[in-house]
């Protein structure tokens, strides 16, 4: 018998679904909300979360996007990196001044 997995929808992050597989995400339309969404593995979830609730010193964590925040959770859950890979920089502005 496999292990299964949960995924969860970003958007409204109550729809939830089970896969027999291992994965960072699932892409699919959401029954409880209707959009088509990302799906994060649950593990992913609860790490944003715990970052959340205890934003960590190392980072500035309040100026980061949800986006940003969930590929930190992404690579911290499902990777071997730790909160000291990961650096916040000044966005630049993609257009020069003339």
């Amino acid at each position: 018998m496999s292990r299964t997995r949960t995924y969860r929808c970003l958007n409204c992050l109550d729809a939830t679904v089970t896969r027999s597989f291992d994965t960072s995400h699932l892409s699919r339309t959401c029954p409880n909300c209707g959009s088509f969404e990302r799906f994060a593995n649950q593990t992913v979830i609860d790490q944003f979360e715990a970052l959340e609730a205890s934003p960590p010193a190392e980072l500035d964590w309040g100026r980061l996007e949800r986006r940003e925040k969930l590929v930190v959770a992404e690579r911290l859950a499902r990777t071997e990196k730790t909160l000291a890979d990961f650096d916040v920089t000044e966005a630049t502005d993609a257009v020069a001044a003339e």
